[in-house]
């Protein structure tokens, strides 16, 4: 089939499916969940799943789900396509119909979009089936949210079972690119993360009298300035870093200072050996400062999520499809992020391709930011982000000679 009947095809299917997915994503919406929590998602998915006649296996990490369709011949690509199912502890403030009905849970990073939109394209694919080889993977995964994130422990239960799919591509939502854009970048993409906990130990006391305490509060305040210098003065320039304290914990008071500060924070980048280095870093700084100043510390670093590395072949060819389908002004070109994806695992095992739909209207109704409590996207998008999806993945298995892989 040339790609211009298939894009026909996957336009009006997607147009066709519309207002069922929209309907699909509000229901979804109302009834968020946090990771690893996911169950009456997942059973609302399986339905969803049933009703397109998609076989699928269920259960992993819990709440996961890996649906397949298999194309006219058994030979050829497999290719896997993937959402996120979890929702985040944040207590919804839009006035909508469709609000969250779960206290203090809202689908605030889009993954009720993610979904809807997978759904969606499963139905294209499902239509399609009879034109094209190969296999297709429908990948709904618990817990992107939380480590130690739901892909690296889909992927340690074997949802692939015995063969890795050839090429696994995700999608996003992006406030502030406007619905019917998509966007993509081949290489490093997004940053490693890890969870860094410090906890300061001192002798507290009558803060009137701090020549007789060892002042944990001082000592905290300057670890969390001297640790700067590892980003400012020991980090080559060349590689994207960043060191941040979100939480500081010193439970005193005006006249009272305390035995011990908490604090946490997060370490980013996108190179891994930089990464081990700079945690060596950070752990001989905090410990040496806190000593230094009659006090002790102890340094808990939670290796997160690694860094996200886009296939350079792949994710080229992925944005030419999209400039099939969409045209060329619709395709953009994306810029490194420090957030984080636990796409990453997928990616690091198998070749990846994530990328961004825009959500946002021409008058940026829609451009509040991820992980917010109004944040909101036009529904609109949902018809580019299904139809891309399915477009890009029957490319794949239909054109491999073209892709030159």
């Amino acid at each position: 089939m040339e790609n211009i009947h298939l894009r026909d095809k996957i336009e009006q299917l997607a147009e066709q499916h519309f207002q069922d997915i929209v309907r699909i994503r509000r229901h979804i919406h109302q009834h968020p969940e946090l990771s690893f929590e996911e169950a009456e998602t997942s059973l609302y998915i399986q339905e969803q799943l049933r009703i397109s006649g998609i076989p699928f296996n269920k259960g992993f990490v819990g709440t996961g789900i890996a649906g397949w369709i298999n194309g006219r011949s058994e030979k050829g690509m497999t290719v896997a396509l993937r959402a996120d199912m979890d929702a985040l502890p944040v207590q919804e403030k839009n006035d909508l119909p469709f609000k969250s009905k779960n206290e203090g849970k809202m689908h605030a990073c889009g993954h009720d979009m993610h979904m809807s939109a997978l759904l969606g394209a499963s139905r294209i694919l499902q239509s399609l089936r009879d034109e094209f080889n190969g296999k297709i993977w429908l990948i709904f995964q618990p817990a992107e949210e939380k480590l130690p994130g739901g892909a690296s422990l889909m992927l340690q239960e074997g949802v692939f079972g015995n063969s890795l799919p050839d090429v696994i591509i995700g999608q996003h939502v992006m406030p502030l690119l406007e619905a019917g854009k998509v966007g993509y970048r081949p290489g490093k993409y997004m940053a490693s993360t890890d969870e860094i906990y410090i906890t300061v130990k001192g002798s507290g006391g009558h803060a009137a009298m701090p020549w007789q305490l060892t002042d944990p509060v001082l000592i905290a305040a300057h670890i969390i300035v001297a640790l700067q210098q590892i980003i400012s003065r020991q980090a080559n320039p060349a590689i994207p870093s960043v060191l941040s304290f979100g939480r500081v914990e010193a439970l005193g008071a005006t006249n009272i200072i305390p035995s011990e500060v908490k604090m946490a924070g997060t370490f980013r980048t996108m190179n891994e050996p930089w990464r081990k280095e700079a945690h060596e870093k950070i752990t001989r700084m905090a410990m040496s400062i806190a000593a230094g100043m009659g006090g002790s510390c102890e340094v808990d670093i939670q290796h997160g999520y690694p860094v996200l590395f886009n296939h350079e072949v792949y994710t080229r060819r992925a944005a030419d499809y999209s400039r099939q389908l969409l045209g060329d002004k619709n395709v953009v070109d994306l810029e490194m992020r420090m957030t984080a994806e636990d796409f990453a695992y997928f990616a690091e095992k198998i070749p990846g391709v994530f990328y961004r739909f825009g959500i946002t209207d021409a008058e940026g109704r829609f451009s509040y930011p991820l992980h917010s409590s109004g944040f909101m996207a036009d529904e609109v998008s949902l018809k580019t982000a299904m139809a891309n999806m399915a477009y890009v993945a029957m490319c794949f298995l239909n054109d491999r000679p073209a892709a030159g892989l």
